[in-house]
């Protein structure tokens, strides 16, 4: 037990290298890549022009943070695994991946942290540009901010991926899985705090809108990094149930595609 323990971590580390040592051979990619989700930033301009007119909970400057955090936390818990997924099952590459003695995800897992990985260099010199030209909005967080919102971006990062690829599994039986990200991307805009904090929505609406999975993955870090209230107890429940639910669905659906699967294209 303990031997295949730790050739299951030797795979696993060795894949986050290997996938690393790719990743930098294509980091100029990935910056345009980060560069190219600037929809926060873009928001940002709006929201903070806003707050000089109404009131809506938010000083001007609060919102720049706001917005800036949400940009900052989108570079660690964005997954197109779905793509990847759907790619290999048209092609029929997952052929070659079901012949290796690990799970195929561990592929996807290992090669989506690698990429995270990339950006934070990045990130810090964004950060750091950032505070110069907006000086206002520079704070400190304290290390509870810090350390509470470390654990939320990774359980964000794992909640969307554990999303995303069971809708992926989709791929099994049509071509276009992607179509139903898409979807659900209409839904994840609105209700992740993407489009505005959720403290502006009706408190009622927050409240319904805080036991579906979206605000988890963006809004809840961005609250805990900066010292808004939130329901940290509610917040643990519903990452795990959501999370607990589409990994089972996940696991049948992986079962039930893998006997449907015929290698479509290889």
């Amino acid at each position: 037990m303990k031997q295949a323990s730790l050739r299951s971590q030797n795979t696993f580390q060795a894949l986050l290298i290997a996938y690393y040592a790719h990743m930098l051979e294509y980091r100029a990619e990935i910056i345009l890549w980060a560069l190219s989700g600037t929809l926060p930033l873009i928001l940002m301009g709006v929201w903070v022009k806003a707050a000089d007119s109404g009131d809506f909970g938010f000083t001007a400057t609060e919102f720049a943070r706001y917005f800036f955090c949400l940009y900052v936390i989108r570079q660690f818990t964005t997954i197109w695994v779905i793509w990847e997924f759907e790619k290999e099952i048209v092609q029929g590459t997952l052929s070659l991946r079901l012949l290796q003695p690990i799970d195929p995800v561990w592929h996807h897992v290992t090669r989506h942290l690698a990429e995270k990985l990339t950006r934070i260099p990045f990130v810090v010199l964004l950060t750091g540009l950032f505070f110069w030209l907006y000086p206002a909005a520079a704070w400190l967080p304290n290390a509870m901010q810090i350390i509470s919102c470390i654990i939320a971006i990774v359980l964000a990062f794992a909640l969307r991926f554990v999303i995303q690829y069971t809708f992926a599994m989709l791929a099994f039986w049509t071509e276009r899985a992607s179509a139903i990200q898409q979807f659900w991307f209409l839904f994840y805009i609105f209700l992740s705090g993407t489009l505005a904090p959720l403290t502006v929505f009706p408190e009622n609406i927050q409240t319904l809108v805080l036991w579906t999975p979206f605000p988890y993955t963006l809004y809840f870090p961005v609250a805990l990094l900066m010292g808004i209230p939130v329901p940290i107890g509610r917040g643990l429940v519903a990452i795990t149930l959501w999370g607990l639910g589409f990994f089972l669905l996940n696991r049948w659906l992986w079962k039930q595609g893998l006997k449907k699967f015929s290698g479509m294209g290889a």
